[in-house]
């Protein structure tokens, strides 16, 4: 019998599997004597859970506000307490095999669950992550999702394969598991083989998928386009699984909220196939995973706990036309067009999916070897202007140095594109651009302007903004799109009158030079800096 101690979640404890170490050696039972009348009681089935639990895994809370059991002698991975994957399950089966001849019933099980629950509780937060991750000097962490727990570390100095995560990530069925990366010859050149895109488009997709293993920033939704038979899905597939292997890497348009919260929260990377329209709930929340989002819900059989699921995503779709992207939408996506596919170059899904897998190490390592140059220079990274996706921005500029490409500049005017592309769609946008066309400048109010700018053919389709409230709210979403083709939106004007109507002032108008520019910020040092400025005695 072991009843040594050991130190866990904080305290020292028997441990005994048994439960003999929780009552005293003088109510053991003695030969010939029922336990009722010896005085003695034997340890509830809650009881010996909870201790098996606690000789076995220590217990965590995430910063999400979920419990999570980490073996003491196996990989750094996160349990659930609860769920078929989870702790729950698996103590059920060693009580039976530590017990034999016995088994937990349900109710102990829960009772065990709500007191190991405690424990998590009982000391601060800790960062769990999914797939990608990083510590507290931030090194990179990648996890190969395999049984051992082994992962990739990635930094400035380099990159290793360890057994041992040095951060705790937490599992989920909608992952597989990644192959060991390996330095055997040019693996983008590999990669590039299986794809019908051009060298430009290429050398983007690279540097999308460099960015997709920095957990820290926001990441374009990478957007596949073209005909059929361009190779959208598979090339998806393709790419999905290089970053975050998943058996179900392309996934269906999510039907609402709640259903795109489960995909979220289970996978790093998604992708979702055949896009043809994007309803603006859906716009709405995929800009909220590329910057961060945090979904709050009522938690399972309560009346006033709730959950909290908070997740930044990498994600990918595929689509021959999205339609009218909103305009916050479109400025977060990096298009790539595909060429069709000839006729002698088609293959079938088996001859591609057998090159993938041969090809899949060395591109793993290809890809880690760029990321690890990438972070040794991003630091001395400075860009003139910033852009919307200023992060990614940066990581393009530093693939650009270290391979000596032009990602940078084909990613900008790449989006000024789909920028033009998506005010076309927008017939209200198409109007009121069309409207100061005419004008040159126009100043009114909303109501107004919903009076004057008509829609083609003078009949207003069924998205045409109802009324002036609609209209200026509008505008306003309207405005990114408007300024990439050169029209500028200033809503902070009043009227003169008594009523003080706010006014829109739409105009053709230059950027103003720097001399122009009002003075926005103080004149401090940079974030990360310290100094006097260099204006000051």
């Amino acid at each position: 019998m072991n009843t040594s101690t050991q130190r866990v979640n904080g305290q020292t404890r028997p441990i005994d599997p048994t439960g003999s170490a929780d009552r005293p050696a003088a109510n053991n039972t003695r030969p010939g004597k029922p336990p009722a009348e010896d005085g003695g009681k034997k340890p509830s089935a809650a009881v010996r859970l909870v201790a098996l639990a606690r000789e076995g895994y220590t217990f965590v809370m995430s910063t999400d506000g979920r419990p999570y059991a980490v073996a003491i002698d196996g990989p750094n991975l996160a349990l659930p307490l609860r769920g078929r994957t989870g702790l729950r399950q698996r103590l059920a089966r060693l009580y039976a095999d530590t017990f034999e001849g016995d088994v937990a019933s349900q109710s102990a099980l829960a009772d065990a669950m709500t007191v190991l629950e405690g424990i998590a509780d009982a000391d601060d937060p800790v960062p769990v992550h999914l797939r990608v991750g990083h510590d507290d000097a931030g090194i990179l962490v990648v996890d190969l999702g395999t049984a051992d727990g082994r992962a990739v570390t990635l930094s400035a100095g380099g990159w290793h394969v360890v057994d041992r995560s040095p951060v705790l990530f937490r599992r989920s069925g909608a992952m597989a598991p990644m192959p060991t990366p390996i330095l055997v010859g040019d693996g983008l050149s590999k990669l590039h083989a299986l794809l019908n895109m051009d060298e430009s488009t290429f050398r983007q997709l690279v540097a999308w998928l460099v960015a997709a293993w920095i957990p820290k920033i926001p990441h374009p939704v990478l957007t596949f386009k073209g005909e059929q038979g361009t190779g959208k899905s598979k090339t998806a597939q393709m790419v999905v699984n290089l970053i975050d292997p998943s058996p179900a890497s392309k996934r269906s348009q999510p039907r609402d909220i709640k259903a795109w919260s489960a995909q979220a929260f289970n996978s790093w990377a998604l992708c979702l196939d055949n896009i043809s329209t994007i309803p603006p709930w859906l716009s709405d929340t995929l800009c909220k995973a590329v910057t961060g989002d945090g979904i709050v819900d009522r938690a399972l059989y309560t009346d006033d706990d709730v959950v909290v699921l908070s997740f930044r995503r990498v994600l990918a779709m595929t689509t021959i036309d999205a339609g009218a992207l909103a305009g916050d939408l479109a400025e977060r996506l990096l298009m790539l067009d595909l060429q069709l596919i000839d006729e002698e170059r088609r293959r079938t899904e088996e001859e591609l999916d057998d090159a993938f897998e041969a090809v899949r190490p060395s591109v793993l390592g290809s890809l880690c070897d760029l990321l690890a140059t990438v972070l040794a220079v991003l630091p001395s990274i400075r860009l003139a202007t910033m852009p919307r996706m200023a992060d990614f921005a940066r990581v393009l500029a530093a693939v650009d140095q270290v391979m000596e490409w032009n990602t940078l500049d084909d990613y900008l005017a790449a989006s000024a594109n789909v920028a033009g592309d998506a005010l076309e769609g927008d017939q209200f946008g198409s109007a009121v651009a069309a409207l100061v066309e005419h004008a040159g400048t126009w100043t009114g109010t909303a109501a107004q302007l919903l009076e004057q700018a008509q829609p083609p053919g003078g009949i207003r389709p069924p998205n045409w903004p109802k009324d002036a409230t609609r209209a200026g709210g509008r505008i306003k979403r309207l405005a990114p799109l408007l300024r990439s083709v050169g029209i500028a939106v200033d809503d902070t004007q009043r009227s003169r009158d008594r009523h003080r109507h706010k006014l829109l002032v739409l105009s053709h108008a230059a950027p103003a030079s720097a001399a122009e520019q009002p003075e926005l910020w103080p004149d401090v040092a940079p974030l990360g800096e310290s100094g006097t400025p260099t204006d000051q005695p």
